[in-house]
């Protein structure tokens, strides 16, 4: 069985289909799917698909690229939405969440400002109900890692992970699961395929970004939870271990890293 432990199943690209590609991933033997939020607009659509829909979870943040149009009332919705999501066994973790100095405009200034203030009040969320992030990491590593040593949190998992090994070394040591997906199957990605092979295997699980970072073969055709397994092989094959293996490994990996997820069945 196989975990996809970040997927946008809400996103416009899946209108109408999340019936169809939840069932096509559960074929492939995508045991979870979990949702993360991005925006107070789609805390309960992320909810109401993993009611729906049996092999899904979900996740409530706000994404760093949605804090320039967010404010303090979004922060108190995210407060509300998460004690009443406390009762159903679905919601997973708090995501996503964090910092993106990538997109220009967002790495300095008023922007990166407000990014750091928003990321700091949800990791406070997260210790207040003593969850797991779901973090989005991009040119930020080292900014969140410091706010990480000041507010601890449960753990989680570092989404889409593209750092250095000192600083994958720093994330494990927090408590932190890396996530891989799509862009570990591109044979130029040199550092994403050493940290891949070479980072202990209890540090790793498997994500699709699906609609986005398509894998190698599909690029740039829409991701889907269903290419898990293929990612998963492209692991293993970059370890040297058998796909079972592998395939175990992670979805142990991701359930200790959610724990709420580790307690459905």
């Amino acid at each position: 069985m196989w975990i996809d432990t970040h997927c946008h199943l809400d996103a416009a690209e899946f209108s109408g289909e999340q019936v169809l590609v939840a069932a096509e991933a559960a074929r492939q033997q995508v045991q979870w799917i979990v949702i993360p939020a991005v925006e107070r607009a789609n805390f309960e659509t992320v909810a109401r698909h993993a009611a729906q829909l049996p092999n899904c979870a979900y996740a409530l943040g706000i994404h760093p690229l949605y804090v320039p149009q967010a404010d303090e009332s979004d922060l108190l919705a995210l407060h509300t939405a998460i004690a009443s999501a406390m009762d159903d066994p679905r919601f997973v973790a708090i995501g996503e969440i964090g910092l993106d100095f990538f997109v220009p405009g967002m790495e300095h200034g008023p922007l990166r400002e407000k990014q750091e203030y928003f990321y700091v009040e949800q990791l406070k969320l997260a210790r207040e109900f003593d969850l797991p992030v779901l973090l989005h990491v991009r040119r930020s590593q080292d900014i969140l890692l410091k706010h990480l040593r000041r507010i601890k949190v449960q753990g989680g998992i570092a989404h889409a992970f593209n750092g250095s090994f000192q600083q994958a070394e720093a994330f494990i040591r927090l408590g932190f699961r890396l996530g891989f997906g799509g862009a570990m199957t591109f044979t130029r990605a040199l550092q994403i395929r050493r940290l891949a092979a070479e980072l202990p295997m209890s540090a790793l699980v498997l994500e699709t970004d699906a609609p986005d970072m398509s894998p190698s073969w599909l690029h740039p055709e829409k991701n889907s939870p269903r290419q898990i397994p293929q990612i998963g092989a492209v692991l293993a094959e970059l370890r040297g271990v058998p796909i079972s293996e592998l395939a175990a490994a992670t979805s142990a990996n991701a359930r200790a890293a959610l724990p709420r997820l580790a307690a459905l069945r």
